[in-house]
């Protein structure tokens, strides 16, 4: 992938999840990453812009240790996805959602159980990190921890992060976590006596 088109795969995802209702507002961030010349470079979406109106002129390109490549300021989030991507070779794309189902249960005592759909059932539930100050070191290195055997984490008190491949199937799973979890919400509604 080119840095071009790495920078348009970005866009397409965060006004994919922007339409789909998994943020709002300037909440969330989404980036992807490629090798160039056996560098890494990310790119991820700017700070205090909505998801909505990322574009070809705010996306920032950063290397692995966070130095800027290109103009712009990047997400508060920034560290939190270059944490991952240090910890996980094979992870492509991460989006973090503010997404109003799932993150209803992590201000919860109720946990999000796995359903059938996107990979092998492995744990009942899907992991859950204790509440970080979002923007936090301690919140980059927690998650990128926790996430070293998972590709989706509910932020206690805060939201959704979920990886894959490329940054499509990243948003697909967020998107994904958002649906079990309106059809959970739902389930127990209906089961209340």
């Amino acid at each position: 992938m080119s840095g071009k088109n790495l920078v348009k795969s970005v866009i397409d995802a965060s006004n994919y999840i922007f339409n789909r209702k998994l943020v709002s507002g300037k909440a969330g961030n989404v980036s992807a990453r490629f090798k160039d010349h056996e560098m890494d470079i990310v790119a991820i979406t700017p700070t205090g812009i909505s998801l909505a109106d990322v574009n070809q002129e705010n996306v920032v390109l950063v290397d692995l240790n966070g130095n800027y490549l290109s103009r712009g300021q990047p997400s508060s989030e920034l560290f939190l996805h270059l944490e991952i991507y240090k910890n996980r070779p094979d992870v492509m794309g991460i989006v973090h959602t503010h997404s109003p189902y799932a993150t209803g249960f992590s201000f919860s005592d109720k946990k999000i159980r796995r359903l059938e759909g996107f990979g092998e059932i492995k744990k009942h539930y899907l992991e859950e990190l204790e509440y970080q100050k979002p923007g936090s070191r301690e919140l980059a290195q927690e998650t990128a921890a926790k996430m070293i055997d998972e590709d989706v984490i509910i932020l206690k008190n805060h939201g959704v992060v979920a990886s894959g491949i490329n940054v499509k199937e990243a948003a697909s799973l967020a998107e994904f976590v958002e649906e079990i979890a309106k059809t959970q919400f739902v389930s127990h509604i209906l089961n209340i006596k």
